[in-house]
């Protein structure tokens, strides 16, 4: 059995060149190499293309690389939780692209099979589709994505031997188990490193014969950013909290649901154990429960896309970012919740950008919206200034196209029986009158067609 040479984070950080194209595992600050990416901070490397799903937090992994100027360009599917990405975005001080996470799991397990792409119906019809290829296969449009590899992969696993076989903790898989296996030099900081034989081979999520260099290095929480702990709770309107419980009443027992940041996240406080619905979390796991009731953070506990420690419940299960996202485009999440931007007469959904504002953070929306079977949409029906979110079509850029099945707002319900925006019920404390004064979309109610300005 070979011996993989372990290192110091200093020596494996010399192993990275000016130019390179460097993968950085973890999903915000849970199971990032940290230490390797301030190794790699304190050396004069520059030129780097980064990729991740996000350049870690202001000053933390990948952010210190950003402050220091050694990144040439970053890609990835959510950069707006940094600060400082967005600051460089803007400037132009450094390149970008956005991808959607799952089509970047995707490209990156690609990768490391040695498949020269794939075409995927996530992002079709939208922003991030111009300038692809695109095809009908089996009467759907899809977009050709290449692709990824690069020359050097930091990831950060739990424990390995020293033939290199690896092994993650709850969800610290999501994007390095992919990783680990898309670049001509895989580097894994880990935990615990054991003799071989000490891992279970059942046990073990990515063979020896994938990684090239061991680094042993402690994970503390003030490595773990936002996640490190749970944060206190947050006041909750009436109004939004109606929205919840009226979008709860769509789960059956049984579905397995994924829930999006904002007033879907209150959704979660609803379902109890008996009830049976399974909570989908896109960075890899399935059985989401509750807040960990002892305040802990994500050195004891898994976090959610959201990125808040979560608790297991019984039959739960773990996978990386890849497998997560197989699930949703293949069909097996029964019923997405959202927030959006702006709806419209045909079903569309705007959901993760406004002009004028760098388009930094689509992280899973898309895959979620064209996969998932059912998609319902929790927002606010007016904006602050008053302006309908359901408006006639879309002006925002698009998240997918005729998709959606229901919309919840403050003020009313609304489905779409035979193709058509229809009024199905009001929210308590609304009236007709004023879904129709504040409402720029046409839609059927009572069997009649209604305007705002009507």
């Amino acid at each position: 059995m070979k011996q993989v040479p372990i290192l110091t984070p200093d020596e494996a950080a010399a192993l990275v060149k000016s130019g390179d194209t460097l993968l950085g595992g973890g999903f915000g600050m849970t199971g990032n190499p940290v230490h390797l990416l301030h190794a790699l901070a304190q050396t004069s490397t520059k030129d780097l293309t980064f990729i991740g799903n996000n350049v870690g937090e202001p000053g933390l992994g990948g952010g210190r690389l950003l402050l220091n100027g050694q990144l040439r360009k970053m890609v990835g599917s959510f950069f707006t939780s940094n600060p400082d990405a967005v600051k460089a975005a803007q400037s132009g001080a450094v390149a970008y692209e956005l991808l959607p996470q799952g089509t970047l799991a995707e490209a990156i397990r690609a990768g490391g099979a040695g498949i020269g792409g794939f075409f995927t119906p996530t992002s079709a019809g939208t922003m991030l589709a111009e300038g692809r290829e695109t095809r009908m296969l089996n009467g759907v449009e899809q977009v050709f994505i290449p692709a990824i590899r690069a020359n050097v992969a930091f990831v950060r696993a739990w424990r390995a031997d020293t033939a290199g076989n690896l092994t993650y903790r709850m969800t610290e898989q999501n994007f390095n188990r992919a990783m680990a296996t898309a670049a001509d030099l895989v580097i894994a900081e880990v935990e615990e490193i054991v003799p071989v034989g000490a891992l279970d081979p059942n046990q073990i999520h990515t063979p020896g014969c994938f990684v090239d260099y061991l680094v042993q290095a402690h994970m503390s929480a003030d490595m773990l950013g936002s996640s490190a702990s749970l944060g206190s709770a947050r006041k909750v309107s009436e109004a939004r909290m109606n929205m919840a419980r009226r979008a709860f009443q769509e789960l059956q027992p049984g579905d397995v649901v994924n829930l999006g940041v904002g007033i879907p996240t209150l959704v979660a406080d609803l379902i109890q154990p008996e009830q049976g619905i399974i909570l989908h979390t896109e960075n890899g796991m399935l059985g989401v429960g509750p807040p960990p009731a002892d305040g802990g953070g994500a050195m004891d506990y898994p976090v959610n896309a959201g990125k808040i420690p979560v608790t297991a419940l019984p039959g739960s299960s773990y996978f990386d970012s890849a497998d997560s996202f197989a699930m949703i485009r293949g069909g097996h999440i029964d019923v997405a919740i959202m927030g959006g931007l702006e709806v419209d007469e045909a079903g569309n959904l705007a959901n993760w950008a406004v002009p004028g504002k760098p388009l930094l953070g689509v992280g899973g929306a898309m895959d979620l919206a064209s996969g998932a079977k059912r998609l319902i949409i929790t927002l606010m029906h007016n904006d602050p200034d008053g302006t309908s979110k359901i408006v006639p079509a879309c002006t925002l850029p698009l998240t997918a196209e005729g998709v959606i099945d229901l919309i919840i707002t403050d003020l009313a319900v609304f489905g779409y029986p035979d193709g058509q925006l229809t009024l199905l019920e009001l929210m308590p404390g609304a009236t007709l009158a004023d879904v129709r004064a504040k409402t720029d979309a046409k839609f059927n109610s009572e069997g009649r067609s209604a305007r705002s300005e009507e």
